[in-house]
């Protein structure tokens, strides 16, 4: 049995090594390394797998929220709404901004930002949401857009984990994350369901003007060389990441397929055992399954965790400490802000390996040692 791990980057690119030795070679022999033709034609791709008019690429996932933000034209002091329960980058930009983050609850089954509390937190300052679509389910983006419309607030789609996954609205129309909001966001973090192998980030819109905007800002201010009309950034995908990701957009729907498979392996498995609720499937989005994260009730988590370590399985916790409890926030008093769900998750799920190279004898090994840990 291979070793496993949360995430097998070589196994993979072994099986497309042909195709991407041969982009990246021609990049090098093209020393095209900045804009480049990958990159444009990666951006075209993937506007046209999304379902986004336009497609802006650039340095990574972090950048690709604070341009977003930028370009808004939001302001010091403008409220964003968002959830605790994400990944640090979510949230460091609206303080980086000097914008102010306004924490809300989850929900329970989804993991993602609760349409409630979203309508509950709404003042005269907010200006925006920035829902995530957690471990690559969606949030409620129909409740969500229906909110924004009615408060004229902008939607900016945190869609760095869901990659590729469908939300199915009422009246029967189908659209994927990240081409819904505003503005769309996403990362390609090697481990993410589409990664490069380095670094690297998209913005999506259906706005022409506001795709102008987006471009000016991740390109120094300026659309005309050296004519500079806004304050701006320098984020870039290079080339050679872009040649991957053309390459590896192709098989994203296999990726999704095969991570879906494992997550039906896990679920069989843990069905019924007291204590383990696996990941809930909501019916209005197909889950991408970025991770797939147990929520234990009645069991040791953090022991679990290290008896798997001992068995040479990995897991990992995501995320330990909400950013609401982060110190960068203590400024926002944001630690006081009651955020029932999100602490109790955080006390108690765990991610499993999951991902596209997995085979048999690995599912079965983590499989056994985790029921083993909890019906001993």
């Amino acid at each position: 049995m291979r070793a496993i791990q949360m995430v097998d980057l070589k196994t993979q690119y072994h099986h497309i090594k042909e195709e991407v030795d041969a982009a990246v070679l021609g990049v090098l022999e093209s020393s095209a390394f900045i804009n480049g033709p990958h990159v444009g034609r990666f951006a075209s791709a993937l506007g046209t797998y999304q379902g986004s008019a336009h497609v802006v690429p650039c340095a990574n996932g972090t950048d690709a929220l604070q341009i977003a933000m930028m370009a808004l034209g939001l302001q010091p002091g403008d409220e964003v709404i968002t959830p605790s329960f994400t990944y640090i980058a979510t949230t460091e930009v609206i303080a980086l901004l000097r914008l102010t983050p306004v924490f809300v609850d989850v929900d329970p089954k989804t993991f993602c930002i609760d349409p409630e509390a979203i309508e509950k937190a709404i003042t005269p300052r907010t200006k925006a949401i920035v829902p995530v679509h957690l471990y690559g389910q969606a949030a409620d983006m129909e409740r969500i857009m229906e909110i924004a419309q009615r408060h004229n607030l902008f939607v900016i789609e945190d869609n760095a984990q869901a990659i590729g996954c469908d939300v199915y609205f009422s009246d029967g129309t189908t659209k994927k994350t990240g081409a819904i909001g505003t503005i769309g966001t996403t990362s390609f973090f090697p481990s993410k369901n589409l990664g490069c192998y380095g670094d690297g980030g998209a913005i999506s819109t259906q706005d022409e003007a506001l795709a102008n905007t987006l471009r000016m800002v991740a390109n120094h201010g300026q659309s005309v060389r050296y004519y500079h009309d806004l304050v701006g950034c320098n984020s870039r995908l290079d080339t050679i990441q872009a040649a991957v990701l053309e390459i590896k957009l192709k098989h994203l729907d296999a990726y999704i397929d095969a991570r879906r498979a494992v997550a039906d392996h896990y679920d069989a498995a843990f069905k019924d055992v007291p204590g383990i609720n696996t990941p809930f499937r909501s019916p209005a989005s197909r889950h991408v399954f970025h991770q797939y994260t147990l929520v234990l009730d009645g069991i040791d988590r953090d022991a679990l965790h290290a008896y798997l370590a001992s068995e040479n399985v990995p897991s990992m916790i995501y995320y330990p400490v909400p950013a609401h409890r982060q110190k960068m926030f203590a400024s926002f008093n944001a630690a006081a802000t009651e955020l029932p769900v999100t602490d109790w998750l955080t006390e108690r799920v765990i991610s499993l390996p999951i991902h596209t190279e997995m085979e048999p004898e690995q599912l079965h090994h983590i499989t056994s040692r985790i029921l083993s840990f909890v019906t001993k």
